[in-house]
């Protein structure tokens, strides 16, 4: 592994991703679907690697209680290098239901632009992205 001093002096650099999606319910089924959905989308759109995620912390509304969106991540992808979080998103009154949000920390290439995923309902919390 690289140590973050190397990392700092190559042409990358750190750099904070939101994202979000919503599950069709509060299922595990269903979740484990939207998490997935989300984080392809996270490495895809960004062209990332494993050793180059840092973090992700993940933030669920109330009607998210069956399972841990870092739970899953962590046991599909197989990312033993990356931190994980579950934190539950405040409440506020008209929310996205069902909706699972992410903050991901990551080391990305200095010239590239990061593609913020937002997908299903919660493209209304970004419509400029």
């Amino acid at each position: 592994m690289i140590g973050m001093s190397e990392k700092l002096n190559s042409n990358l650099k750190l750099t904070a991703i939101r994202g979000a999606t919503t599950s069709k319910g509060n299922t595990d089924y269903y979740i484990k679907d939207a998490v997935i959905e989300l984080i392809k989308e996270l490495i895809t759109r960004n062209n990332l690697k494993e050793e180059n995620i840092i973090s992700i912390t993940f933030t669920v509304t109330k009607d998210i209680t069956c399972c841990f969106p870092a739970s899953i991540a962590r046991n599909y992808f197989n990312f033993d290098t990356v931190a994980f979080l579950d934190c539950q998103q405040m409440l506020v009154p008209n929310d996205v239901d069902f909706c699972i949000r992410l903050l991901a920390l990551v080391y990305l290439e200095s010239d590239r632009t990061p593609a913020h995923p937002y997908l299903k309902e919660s493209s209304r919390l970004r419509p400029d992205r």
